[in-house]
């Protein structure tokens, strides 16, 4: 007799919707990471994670409500990590160091949110429906340059003078680690470690042995 295929999910009922939205978001983000927007499809993330299509409709209006929801969560995951950390020091070098810290941790736990956050820009300058849906949306990590550099200016670590520059460093950094050496643990250490001696005026010597 010929087996049954499991049936997949339908509707969850109200007791499990929160850990059914947590793992679509989770298998979402990850199918955006390794595809990218063009590639993914709401059936194929559904497939992923074994759901009906129904019910990703269920969570999701479309396939650019799901980008979004995925683009926040991990915004959020990272915002408040970096939060945490920053909260650890009353200096803007303790509280960078800490937050260069956590991006290590974040990216050892879960690659998929460096990835997802690397791809995300490329897709929104390609797609200017995702740029035109962020714009109505305040960038987390604009937040997080601004209270890192503003603490900075507070202890004396950063000339008023030179904020812009020093936010535009901050978030270069940033970046980098995120889209240059994300994919490479080992070289994203390697980065990390730089970044902190640079902090530390370790690491440029000005011909001085």
């Amino acid at each position: 007799m010929a087996t049954k295929a499991p049936r997949r999910l339908g509707r969850p009922p109200a007791s499990s919707s929160a850990e059914t939205r947590r793992r679509m978001l989770d298998l979402a983000r990850q199918t955006f990471a390794e595809l990218g927007w063009e590639v993914t499809t709401n059936n194929l993330v559904a497939q992923r994670v074994d759901v009906t299509s129904a019910a990703l409709y269920h969570y999701f209006d479309s396939k650019l409500d799901m980008w979004l929801a995925v683009y926040d969560d991990a915004q959020d995951l990272v915002g408040k990590a970096f939060a945490e950390a920053s909260a650890s020091s009353d200096t803007f070098v303790g509280k960078f160091e800490a937050m260069l810290e956590t991006a290590h941790a974040l990216n050892r736990k879960d690659p998929s949110l460096a990835s997802f956050l690397a791809s995300a820009r490329i897709d929104y300058a390609r797609h200017p429906e995702l740029l035109k849906a962020l714009r109505r949306r305040r960038r987390l990590g604009d937040d997080i340059v601004a209270e890192l550099v503003d603490a900075g200016v507070a202890t004396g670590e950063i000339s008023r003078a030179r904020r812009a520059e020093a936010a535009a460093l901050v978030k270069a950094i940033l970046i980098g680690l995120t889209d240059g050496v994300s994919d490479d643990l080992k070289e994203h250490r390697a980065a990390i470690e730089g970044v902190k001696a640079l902090l530390q005026g370790d690491l440029i010597t000005n011909g001085k042995k």
